[in-house]
């Protein structure tokens, strides 16, 4: 997936009122391509964006859209998106962002890839677009807590953890249990959310001042090798992000 700071973005209808809507939303996202159906196509002539008409069923162009674009946004019922795209889902760290917006355009839900996909975000983007609300489903993203899979993208920081880690840990965050977060390196200004960094997560330097005992989990933001005791002794508990290296 391409996680350029312009994402490549389609935006799809089926029907006349849905290439209607589209038109709308492509006055404001110029750099983004508008699919429509063939017969819809004459109906984009005033849209500055690249047009791609396609004939036939829609069913047949979803595994290109799902190679050539990060976030697709569908003018289509949520329950026929879901269907389209099932058979082509592979992963979260792969597929594009899917979005859906209603026949009314009141409401923008993301389906899939909310947080590494960066459907979420971009869905707050499209509602402010036109005036609509986005339906965030995201248990960290309601809650106003670390999304512990994305913690620090914007600034460069890579999650070292396996899956299974990056699991449970965001379970006990969602889930308000005691986390220890550690920061002996990188930038921060980690916290972009406008609301305060909740009351279960207690901040620490070092790593040798939290005791494990009191703590479900460890986000632990340093360059330092960690030993495999360390991984033991933590199990499923750790979560470690490597900032660039000297960013402060």
């Amino acid at each position: 997936m391409n996680n350029s700071v312009e994402p490549r973005v389609a935006l799809l209808a089926i029907t006349k009122h849905g290439a209607n809507q589209v038109t709308g939303l492509a006055a404001h996202l110029p750099q983004a391509d508008v699919v429509v159906a063939e017969k819809f196509a004459e109906l984009m002539t005033t849209v500055p964006n690249q047009v791609n008409a396609y004939s036939g069923a829609l069913s047949a162009q979803i595994s290109t859209l799902f190679a050539q674009y990060d976030q697709i946004i569908f003018f289509v019922s949520l329950g026929a998106v879901v269907r389209l795209v099932a058979p082509h889902l592979k992963s979260k760290d792969e597929d594009p962002g899917i979005l859906v917006v209603d026949d009314a355009a009141q409401f923008v839900i993301p389906v899939l890839s909310g947080h590494v996909g960066g459907a979420n975000a971009y869905a707050e983007l499209v509602a402010n677009l036109l005036g609509a609300t986005a339906v965030v489903t995201t248990a960290s993203d309601v809650g106003k807590t670390i999304p512990v899979d994305i913690l620090g993208r914007e600034l460069g920081w890579k999650v070292e953890a396996p899956k299974i880690n990056i699991t449970r840990v965001s379970a006990h965050v969602v889930n308000e249990e005691p986390i220890a977060f550690v920061q002996e390196a990188g930038a921060r200004n980690w916290w972009t959310r406008p609301t305060p960094l909740p009351k279960n997560i207690s901040l620490f330097d070092n790593f040798t001042d939290v005791d494990l005992a009191k703590f479900k989990a460890v986000l632990w933001v340093t360059e330092s090798v960690i030993d495999e005791g360390t991984w033991a002794q933590l199990q499923e508990r750790l979560v470690v992000y490597r900032p660039p290296a000297g960013q402060v």
